[in-house]
């Protein structure tokens, strides 16, 4: 087996649900918490280390990965969006050769398709690979640690990487094709549709 360059995964799970209603990270499908779900997925792709951005340091969501081997950090500038969780995360990243980054509110997501995502990267002349969604580069995503060190940079990084990604060439990206998961579950209407697909418990 060739050896494999090291990765992190780094979970977003700062985000306050405002237009849900209700915490998305506490959804349950088959009795697991999305949280926990998308954690443990992540975990088995065999990170370097596991880091998770939450808002609070103690709680029910916090709570929820009590059994998952993972480092925390805390977004401190929740009002930034995601420019305030990646900074927050960017010390344990930045020297990492890749980062997986994930969110908790797809439903539909494989540890197949992660490691995909992953030998992808591998393959891509950038390092990076996104997910196919409305055919444009989403998360989950993987790309290079420096990444990290360069945030602050970027006008977008209130948004993420996505435009970093987006402004790559074609050639140079590896994008991967992941059936159902552009079903987020951002709104009400999100989750109804959800459990109506059965992908979310009642």
């Amino acid at each position: 087996m060739p050896c494999l360059p090291p990765h992190a995964v780094l979970l977003l799970a700062a985000g306050s649900s405002r237009r849900l209603g209700q915490p998305k990270q506490l959804l349950r499908r088959d009795g697991e918490t999305l949280m926990h779900r998308a954690a443990r997925l992540g975990a088995a792709t065999l990170p370097s280390r596991l880091v998770v951005v939450l808002a609070e340091p103690a709680g029910p969501i916090a709570g929820a990965l009590a059994d998952l081997d993972h480092r925390s950090v805390l977004n401190l500038a929740p009002q930034r969006g995601l420019a305030g969780s990646l900074q927050a995360a960017a010390p344990l990243l930045r020297d990492m050769p890749r980062v997986l980054v994930m969110t908790c509110d797809q439903p539909t997501l494989t540890a197949a398709h992660l490691e995909r995502l992953l030998h992808a990267a591998r393959t891509a002349t950038s390092g990076c690979a996104a997910t196919r969604l409305a055919g444009s580069a989403g998360v989950p995503a993987v790309v290079p640690g420096d990444w990290f060190a360069a945030l602050g940079t970027h006008d977008d990084d209130d948004r993420g990487f996505r435009a970093r990604l987006r402004a790559l060439p074609a050639d140079a990206l590896s994008l991967v094709d992941g059936p159902g998961l552009e079903q987020d579950i951002d709104t009400p209407d999100d989750l109804a549709a959800a459990r109506a697909a059965g992908l979310i418990d009642p």
